[in-house]
């Protein structure tokens, strides 16, 4: 994204408290002994990487290719692959900048994500002045002749950006692309597709980040209906770009299980989180702690290296200062990855059946899940019907900060009623145990 483009967009969803997944961990000054040393190292612990964005012109700066190469394993061209910089004339295109970014990355033995191949904004003045089937020809020429050139050396491409409109509707962006057709966006991902079969095809957007927001909704519709129907969707982009009137969302787990539960893999593709100190570093851990709950949560970028790289610079918003010293966020950061491998204690389970007096039951079977120092996952499996409700009972200090698969609702600060939302007869939990670390009983009733 541009400055333009996202200063127009960040008019701040107002969200509720800062992330409840922060919790109340203390910031240690540095790792660990015998923790890893980078954000890199530490991600690839679990399975995940840690990337970040770069400027081609920013690649004869010592400072910036230092943390570079030290800290990061994916890189994603800031502007350099998107479509006026790669197409400036229609069926002329140009690779030279982006060429500098992936080659030096892939010189590194670092990966690659391709960002956008299609998008409304940041498109060459040729194209912004087409319509109709010449516009999605062009488009999908687009998609194919660059996708094709980089075939081989991609991880994941952003095959389209920023397609839903903020606001309480859930629906299109309209644009020119847009207008073509509301299949679209399919068929940018089919073309993609065919031109480089083995990149992971991503759908990414901001603002999505709230699992109660009309635009996050929008976003799920769609990728349900792909994964339906077939279409090549592999992973969705959360932009997650965060500040005081739009900070991380208490349910920010819960989306990214939600739309991983849909058999697609979730990435934070441009993080960044305006702010200072403990309450900054607080907030980068809580997402950082999100994503390592998703299994299907394969890696973080942040948008810039250095706070005055970024395009929200005044917001000092990264994990390195100007002079590229490393902030109390990156030290958040790198701690909670560190001990986000985690370990995965042995299933136990707790059954309880509740006959219904009308005839039928129902069983809940609980099971553990991924823990950390801090919390644990919880998962609940029901058999018997379809049409259930489940409680859960947690004993203090324990808290449950994040829910899938489920509606739920609090009777008390320690009861949970847990009802189905349409994805199935399973569904998970996270507790915050504050050093509480006994199961909690489930129980089952027909609705």
């Amino acid at each position: 994204m541009t400055l333009t483009a996202k200063s127009v967009a960040r008019a701040a969803l107002a969200s509720a408290l800062v992330a409840a997944t922060a919790g109340a961990v203390v910031l240690a000054a540095s790792p660990a002994s015998g923790a890893a040393s980078t954000l890199a190292a530490a991600a690839q612990q679990s399975g995940r990487y840690f990337g970040t964005a770069v400027a081609a012109n920013k690649l004869g700066d010592s400072t910036y290719v230092g943390i570079l190469n030290r800290e990061f394993d994916m890189v994603t061209a800031e502007n350099e692959m998107k479509m006026d910089a790669t197409e400036p004339n229609q069926n002329q295109f140009s690779y030279g900048n982006a060429d500098r970014i992936v080659n030096h990355a892939r010189n590194q033995g670092k990966r690659v994500r391709g960002h956008a191949l299609a998008w409304h904004m940041q498109q060459p003045g040729w194209m912004q002045n087409m319509s109709g089937t010449a516009l999605r020809n062009a488009m999908l020429n687009h998609v194919t002749q660059v996708a094709t050139y980089y075939r081989g050396k991609i991880h994941s491409w952003d095959v389209v950006n920023e397609a839903f409109a903020d606001g309480s509707g859930g629906g299109r962006r309209d644009s020119n692309l847009q207008r073509t057709g509301n299949d679209w966006i399919e068929a940018a991902f089919r073309a993609a597709r065919a031109a480089d079969p083995g990149a992971k095809l991503c759908y990414n957007d901001y603002n999505t980040d709230n699992w109660s927001h009309a635009k996050t909704q929008g976003v799920y519709r769609m990728v349900q209906d792909f994964k339906s129907r077939g279409v090549p969707i592999d992973c969705v982009g959360f932009q997650a770009h965060f500040n005081s009137g739009n900070p991380v969302p208490s349910n920010y787990h819960t989306t990214l299980q939600n739309f991983a539960n849909l058999g697609v893999d979730v990435q934070i593709t441009e993080l960044d989180i305006e702010g200072s100190g403990s309450t900054q570093a607080q907030q980068y851990q809580g997402v950082t702690q999100a994503c390592l709950a998703v299994s299907r949560c394969t890696g973080i970028t942040v948008w810039g290296i250095r706070d005055t790289d970024s395009w929200r610079a005044s917001g000092t918003p990264l994990l390195f200062d100007g002079s590229g010293n490393k902030k109390a966020a990156y030290t958040s950061v790198l701690n909670a990855l560190n001990s986000g491998t985690g370990t995965t204690t042995p299933p136990t389970s707790t059954t309880t059946t509740t006959s219904n007096p009308g005839g039928g039951g129902c069983t809940a079977t609980y099971a553990d899940g991924q823990s950390w120092p801090d919390r644990f996952n919880g998962q609940v499996t029901v058999s018997g019907t379809d049409n259930w409700i489940v409680t859960v009972t947690v004993s203090s200090p324990q808290r449950v900060i994040a829910t899938w698969n489920t509606s739920a609702t609090w009777d008390s600060a320690n009861v949970m009623t847990a009802r189905p939302n349409g994805n199935g007869n399973t569904f998970g939990f996270t507790i915050m145990h504050g050093g509480n670390q006994n199961r909690p009983s489930v129980s089952c009733r027909v609705a």
